[in-house]
């Protein structure tokens, strides 16, 4: 592949992270480090070694600030471009897109742009949780049902772990401005209010905690892909099992469903996800897992033009094992 991938926040906590994830992954993978700061993109190409190199990107412009003559194979997102000025630049270029910051009530823009000019570029809307992290596992999970009622999903976030500055942006836009979330109730889509907005649940050292309805894609995500009719998502800030213990932070993804098991008995199934070192890696693995499918660096063909989820392009599975050759703990219980 001669065009390199541009990763606009490279320099960021997670999007350094998605670099050297894909490095591990494609030694010889050509990548643009994209920021304000060239020296500090520049610096990090150099660590990261490799085809790799620093730019200077200006999200204000239509071009980005880059010279006409840049092509790119693909452009990675890691903070929310409130001109779409990057997914502008892609369509023009006919270069795969990934984004991660969209929230389920402000996705219009996007799919405006992508019914525009739907044959000038593949685009990935990855605002799931931790970019698929959640809702690929849930769907490998989800086949042990024979019929699925609900599924409810929650995360627990460490307080000590928000990201840098413009992750903490996205989570005061997502749970502060943004509109009530979304979940589905008996078949219903609703948004939660009140006392419907708050579940209790218990996290991975069976502490209950409070979480409150927050609605990244997962929800519709699960939705169209199973016939559970009830599906929510929770979000916990606080400290997690590990720090208890007196231990760095983790992240804790929790996964429960309820329904009529595979041997035709009812049953619920809870599932735990945890990674050691917190939200970053696992983020990053799994935008990195999005790239490398776009551009077919996994073994397939190069994705073509259109609108696309994670669980339409990925193989839940294959999410699964790469979760835990980057660390992520797995364990379920009935």
């Amino acid at each position: 592949m001669k065009n390199p991938v541009l990763i606009v926040g490279g320099t960021g906590i997670v999007g350094s992270q998605t670099a050297k994830t894909l490095r591990r992954l494609h030694p010889e993978l050509p990548m643009a480090l994209g920021g304000r700061d060239l020296r500090k993109a520049d610096a990090l190409a150099r660590e990261i070694g490799g085809p790799a190199f620093g730019v200077a990107v200006d999200l204000r412009r239509r071009d980005l600030g880059l010279p006409g003559e840049k092509a790119f194979s693909a452009v990675a997102m890691f903070l929310k471009d409130e001109t779409f000025n990057s997914l502008r630049y892609a369509q023009d270029r006919g270069a795969a897109y990934l984004g991660i910051s969209t929230g389920i009530f402000e996705m219009a823009p996007e799919i405006a742009l992508y019914a525009q000019k739907p044959a000038r570029a593949p685009i990935l809307m990855a605002s799931q949780w931790l970019a698929g992290a959640a809702v690929l596992p849930a769907l490998v999970f989800a086949r042990a049902f024979r019929k699925l009622e609900t599924i409810e999903l929650a995360a627990h976030l460490d307080e000590e772990d928000m990201g840098g500055p413009a992750a903490y942006a996205d989570f005061e836009r997502l749970t502060k401005v943004g509109p009530n979330a979304l979940i589905l109730d008996h078949g219903k889509w609703v948004f939660a209010r009140g006392d419907d907005a708050k579940r209790r649940f218990l996290d991975v050292d069976g502490v209950e905690l409070e979480g409150s309805a927050y609605s990244p894609f997962d929800v519709s995500s699960l939705a169209a892909a199973t016939d559970a009719h009830s599906i929510r998502f929770d979000l916990a800030v606080g400290k997690t099992a590990s720090r208890r213990r007196g231990e760095p932070f983790s992240t804790e993804i929790i996964i429960e469903m309820r329904g009529e098991l595979a041997d035709g008995t009812p049953g619920r199934v809870r599932h735990e996800l945890v990674h050691p070192a917190g939200q970053a890696p696992v983020t990053a693995l799994a935008v990195a897992v999005g790239v490398e499918r776009l551009l077919g660096l996994d073994g397939g063909e190069r994705v073509a033009p259109g609108l696309y989820l994670p669980e339409v392009l990925i193989e839940p599975e294959y999410m699964v094992r790469r979760l835990k050759e980057f660390g992520v703990q797995f364990r379920n219980s009935k």
